[in-house]
């Protein structure tokens, strides 16, 4: 008898898909415009080539209509979901596999909240103390084994809006740690990694915080509010990526791309000045404003001879020589 393989990845593989298409059609659904591919492959640790299967698996088998703007990607229209009414014990049930589930990363916590608000309200009001108190069973302390138990922690934070100490071991001094108290203002995810922007008590000012370097962390009761003048594009300012503080002074860049490569850069929104324009050959002008950083360098240097650096000079000079430094490296290896 003939048996039939499984297909790559297996059962868990599966699953895992499955559970990353439900939460991005939520992302998408819940914040139209924001999510570009870029973004979603960085907040789900795939490749973009992934995301854009996953899309077109949200597209035609799932009948979804996205479309994309510029910021990125919506929906055209949802389907809408019937009423549905609970018997006392299935109410209490979901509402109990709710409260578990704010501890459960990549679950949307801000939706998560207004949905559980909404389960709380159809039951007697002498009854929703009691109900609170059997159901809050929410881990208050995590020590780090898994990134995402302080993600979840973190979102919680955020979502509640109360302080929290950690222990942060930083990327200088040999990776001293220290302890912070910290309030949360955002989380984002960022290449293969998450950052926390969360104003520190100890330096008295609104720092960036690697998450895979906090290696305990714990709520507490002391409750504070994110300043209304507080913007994350003018605190993150209008360098290249995250690097705060290592761009140089905002210039005109000016990078031509192999026609290829350049529908896949212009896809994605990678800074707030972009500018694209198609050249008689095919191949695609990309622009920004922006403050150079080694990240900068870093990006276009993935490309190799996909991308061609007009402008400034003495970029196309750097990305030069780091190239040449590479294949240094690479002879000696081989030598």
């Amino acid at each position: 008898m003939t048996r039939r393989l499984a297909p790559a990845g297996g059962r868990d593989e599966q699953i895992r898909r499955t559970a990353r298409i439900l939460d991005i059609i939520q992302q998408i659904a819940t914040q139209p415009g924001r999510w570009t591919r870029k973004k979603l492959a960085e907040c789900h640790e795939v490749s973009q080539r992934m995301i854009q299967k996953d899309l077109e698996l949200v597209r035609v088998r799932l009948g979804l209509p996205i479309e994309r703007e510029q910021g990125g990607y919506s929906f055209k229209r949802l389907p809408q979901l019937p009423t549905a009414s609970y018997s006392f014990s299935e109410a209490v049930a979901l509402l109990s596999a709710a409260r578990l589930a704010q501890a459960v990363p990549g679950v949307n916590s801000v939706e998560l909240a207004a949905a559980i608000a909404r389960l709380e309200v159809i039951f007697p009001d002498e009854l929703r103390p009691l109900l609170r108190e059997a159901t809050d069973q929410l881990p208050r302390h995590a020590v780090k084994t898994h990134r995402q138990t302080i993600l979840s922690l973190f979102h919680r934070s955020l979502v509640e809006q109360k302080q929290t100490r950690m222990f942060y071991a930083t990327g200088s001094r040999e990776g001293d740690v220290s302890e912070r108290i910290v309030e949360p203002y955002h989380l984002m995810p960022y290449g293969r990694s998450w950052h926390l922007i969360a104003y520190d008590h100890k330096r008295d000012a609104v720092l960036q915080f690697k998450i895979d370097r906090v290696q305990e962390a714990e709520i507490l009761d002391d409750v504070y509010a994110i300043p209304s003048h507080f913007d994350l594009d003018v605190y993150l300012g209008s360098g290249w990526g995250l690097m705060r503080g290592s761009a140089t002074a905002p210039e005109d860049v000016v990078l031509i791309f192999e026609p290829e490569a350049g529908r896949w850069v212009a896809e994605e929104q990678w800074h707030s000045s972009q500018a694209s324009e198609e050249l008689a050959d095919g191949r695609l002008q990309i622009t920004f404003h922006v403050g150079i950083t080694p990240e900068m360098v870093s990006w276009l240097l993935y490309y190799g001879g996909n991308v061609w650096v007009e402008r400034p000079l003495w970029l196309r000079e750097e990305v030069r020589q780091q190239h040449e430094k590479g294949m240094n490296k690479q002879e000696q290896i081989n030598a």
